[in-house]
């Protein structure tokens, strides 16, 4: 079962917007999947330096 999905609201600065909307065409998806799929890159990347830095 995919995972429940919830609308919000941001602000970007425009520079931003026109580079996501540039890489989800150039990955086949929409804005949202891309901002998505970053987030969750970026916040698995925190979570894995995070354990990676308490192990030493």
């Amino acid at each position: 079962m995919k995972p429940l999905k919830s609308k919000i609201s941001i602000t970007l600065d425009s520079d931003m917007i026109a580079i996501l909307k540039q890489l989800a065409e150039e990955d086949d998806r929409s804005l949202s999947q891309c901002i998505n799929l970053i987030l969750k890159n970026h916040l698995r990347n925190l979570n894995h330096q995070k354990n990676t830095t308490h192990d030493l």
